[in-house]
């Protein structure tokens, strides 16, 4: 059921519109924002209570199985996996924001201009847009990698770029049909009347009456953006060793499946908990916001 914003009561505090907001919430927005902030809390405070550094050798018997010392196992090198996840959460978290933000910056200006502007701008901008959304999104990130040269290779700043250049064409897209719609309300045709012009309309009408749109596909494309990371690292794309990113370590430790699988199902079951925390947070924003999600479009 879509919730409802309820209007502020007389003399409620902050603390208590929270509570009330909470309790109205849908379901899964609130067990993906208990997830997420419990890897939150993971990036910010791991390195600090991380039982072993997150290049640390000999911290146990290699490939030896889940314990109470060793909860993920120990790998070939006798390395802590449990202390390497809890090291790389805040590198997945980063990345994932820092390229998607990035993108949705990227995205929400060409879309707004596209849909705004019109005409050959748009035609032009438009087939630039569906000639990179036709290319699959791991397909183009390898491309760019490639592109980009042996320099950046396994530099975080590539794995940004690369995130934004995956994302800013699908929210470019969803940002010019929200343009299309804004920029027939009366609003918009006052503020031409007014004499504004159009990058003044497109920054204090179309931008903040589409912020609701932008704010959905940020949070939808974040919660993918850690899978496409993680592609890279397993695909010896992404970051390098001994970077503690997770698709990077379960591609380390896959020969080891068999004989110790902890390993592997791990940061596995991390990464899996991180994208399912965010994707329920989408969720439950969009049905905040009155907007269902489009999961096929990812």
């Amino acid at each position: 059921m879509m919730a409802v914003a309820q209007p502020t009561m007389p003399g409620e505090s902050r603390w208590e519109r929270v509570a009330r907001f909470w309790r109205r919430a849908p379901n899964s927005f609130r067990i993906g924002a208990v997830v997420l902030l419990i890897h939150l809390f993971v990036a910010a405070t791991g390195p600090f209570w991380a039982p072993y550094g997150l290049s640390q050798m000999g911290t146990g018997i290699p490939l030896a199985g889940m314990s109470w010392a060793h909860p993920f196992g120990v790998d070939q090198l006798g390395r802590d996996i449990f202390s390497r996840v809890v090291h790389g959460a805040h590198i997945v978290i980063l990345l994932s924001l820092s390229g998607t933000f990035l993108g949705l910056v990227i995205g929400a200006v060409v879309g707004l201009i596209s849909g705004y502007v019109g005409g050959w701008i748009d035609e032009i901008l438009q087939r630039l847009i569906e000639a990179l959304i036709s290319i699959p999104f791991l397909v183009l990130a390898l491309i760019a990698i490639a592109a980009a040269g042996p320099q950046l290779a396994g530099q975080p700043i590539l794995i940004i770029l690369v995130v934004a250049l995956v994302y800013a064409p699908r929210i470019a897209r969803m940002a010019r049909a929200a343009a299309v719609d804004i920029a027939t309300r009366d609003f918009v045709t006052v503020a031409r009347l007014r004499g504004e012009g159009a990058w003044s309309v497109m920054r204090r009408e179309l931008l903040p009456n589409a912020s609701g749109v932008l704010l959905v596909e940020f949070a939808l494309r974040a919660g993918y953006a850690p899978v496409l990371i993680g592609s890279l690292g397993f695909l010896g794309f992404g970051m390098r060793p001994p970077t503690p990113e997770w698709g990077l370590m379960i591609s380390e430790n896959r020969a080891l499946l068999i004989v110790s699988p902890v390993t592997v199902l791990g940061p596995g079951l991390t990464l899996a908990s991180l994208v399912v925390g965010l994707n329920l947070f989408t969720d439950g924003l969009a049905r905040i916001l009155g907007r269902t999600v489009r999961l096929a479009d990812a």
